[in-house]
Parts: structure tokens; sequence; C-alpha cells
């Protein structure tokens, strides 16, 4: 598989990312091993988990299953601190907090290191400059290597990155930023991307595939054993199965027929190749369903097929984005 590095840093990924989420909830340690497996055979190294997923069970997953089933060494482990699974309160960016669920994720883990640690979403509450301090300690004490963020608007990226810059003792830059990025979701193109793009931060998008959505399985119906028929994940999908994402689907559905593919690989394809992402994070019930995700690595998408994608999908930004000198 293809590396790409990560924003302005020396770090290579691959560019495909493996995703954890289900990890040790929906995806049980044989499903696991298989899905690592495959994979790591497939030349795949970024694999991305939470401290939250499963409440720890994800990476304690994976921690087992890189005793002996791949090699440390070749994987590139990313996980993130700062969500708190409580009703009172969502996310705890302080340097207590972070530290502390630093070391126990790499105990989860069973390593020494993470090679990408990523603050969970934008604490509100804690003053920044303590959130990037903590961060600027984990890397100098070599617990992380590089250091990233996800769920931060465009405005909390940019004041992070320049904040960091503008610091005389911070050494630390944000190396990634992970936001939900598809052809159903194209909302990071207002500002995030602009952001991540002129700091020199790469993006890795999260459901790719709309969740689910754009591979087309939803296109006459809901099957009973996805994510739209479920109770608790149904209204994490809903809303993307409007007029307005049929009519995307549709059209990734007629691509995909033109290049005798599945509608999967046309939309991983898509946002794979978008102007400043490193790596799409694709998340898999199966080791078959990864593997399907995985055979995108020999397409690349012809340019009027990716245009009419763009166009078909084209999100409606006007003041102050552009053209709003004539409105």
């Amino acid at each position: 598989m293809e590396q790409r590095h990560l924003g302005r840093t020396g770090l290579r990924v691959s560019r495909i990312g493996l995703g954890t989420l289900t990890w040790a909830r929906d995806t049980d340690e044989r499903d696991a091993a298989d899905q690592l497996k495959t994979f790591w055979e497939a030349g795949g190294t970024l694999v991305d988990t939470a401290d939250v997923y499963a409440d720890g069970g994800a990476e304690y997953l994976l921690g087992r299953l890189t005793e002996g089933l791949v090699p440390r060494r070749d994987l590139v482990i990313a996980t993130k601190a700062g969500s708190v699974l409580d009703a009172r309160r969502r996310c705890d960016g302080s340097r207590r907090h972070l530290l502390s669920a630093l070391d126990a994720s790499l105990e989860r883990l069973g390593t020494d290191y993470v090679d990408l640690w990523q603050l969970h979403t934008f604490d509100p509450y804690t003053p920044l400059e303590e959130t990037l301090q903590a961060v600027d300690t984990a890397v100098a004490s070599g617990r992380a290597r590089y250091a990233g963020v996800a769920d931060f608007s465009g405005w909390q990226l940019a004041k992070a990155a320049t904040w960091q810059l503008a610091a005389p003792d911070i050494r630390t830059r944000l190396a990634g930023t992970q936001m939900e990025y598809s052809l159903l979701q194209r909302g990071i193109e207002r500002e995030v991307l602009p952001a991540a793009l002129d700091l020199g931060i790469g993006v890795l998008p999260c459901s790719p595939l709309g969740r689910g959505v754009l591979t087309g399985k939803y296109r006459h119906a809901t099957p009973a054993d996805s994510r739209g028929a479920s109770e608790d994940l149904a209204p994490f999908v809903a809303p993307y199965l409007d007029e307005a994402a049929r009519r995307i689907v549709d059209a990734v559905a007629i691509a995909a027929d033109g290049l005798a593919v599945t509608p999967l690989h046309v939309a991983l394809a898509w946002v794979r190749d978008r102007p400043g992402v490193t790596a799409p994070i694709v998340g898999a019930r199966t080791a078959q369903q990864l593997r399907a995700s995985l055979s995108v690595e020999t397409l690349s998408l012809p340019d009027e097929i990716r245009r009419a994608l763009d166009d078909v999908s084209a999100p409606v930004h006007h003041y102050p984005d552009h053209d709003w000198s004539t409105l």
C-alpha cells in the first residue's frame, strides 16, 4: 500500500487507516485479529483507536494482538484522549486528565509509546495553553511521537496550531486532524480543510463511506443487520438517508457501474485523493468487509467522474466563503 507523510512531518502512514471503533463491542477478538492481519498483510500501517472505544476495550484488544500477531514496529498506532464517558461532562482537556489517560492507554496497549496521540475533542472549559502544554509534555517524554486533534472546528484548529508556533517553550506541532469527511459530508471544506492545508496539518477523514450509506446498501431498503436497523445506531445513519443523499448515492452507483467497481470503491477513492487528505480511516465488522475497502488501492478516479461527483455533492457555501460581494 502507498505510504504518505502526515502533514509536514516525517511520519509516514498507509493511505488507508484501520479504525477500531467497534472492537471489543461489536467485533470480537477473533474478528479483530483477522482484520489486523489482513490490514498488515496488505501493507497497512495506521491503526486508529481511542481510550473511550468500548471503554478502553479496543485499546486492550489491540495491545493483545500486537503481542504476537503483528509486530509493534510495523504499525503506526494512533489513539485519542479527552473524551469522558460522563453524563455531566463530555470532555476534559486538563493536564491531569490527559496525562493520566495517556498512561492508561499505554498500559492497555502494552507499549511504551503511541505514534500519534490525538486530542479527541476541544474542551472549552480548560485553557487551551494547559491542554497543549500537556501534549508537549507527552511528546517530550517520549510517550507520544506525534500529536494531533479530532473534531476541532476551523478556528479551534488554527488557534491551537498558532499558539504552538508562538509559544517559545513549546516544540510540539500538530501533525494531523481527524474529522468526518465524505461525499455526503463535505462540511470540513468550509474552514477546517483550508486551515489544515495552510498549516501543513494532515487530514484523517473518519466515516469516509458516509456512515455506510455510500456503499449503496440503503438504496432500496434498510438491511436487517445494518447500523440503520440498530436501535442504538439508527439515529447515526438517519441524517444521510434523505433525498439529497439519495441523489449522491445514485451518482456514485452510476460511476461504479461505468468503472466496473463497487460504490464503496468510488466513494473511498474520491475522499482518499482529496487535497490535504493523508488517509481515510475505515472500519469494518469483518475481514471480508475490510478487504473490500483495501482493494481500492489500485483505483484512481478519472477526472471527468471526479468532477461529476464534485458537482453532485457540492455543499452550499455563500457568505462569507465566496460570492458574498454580489449578495
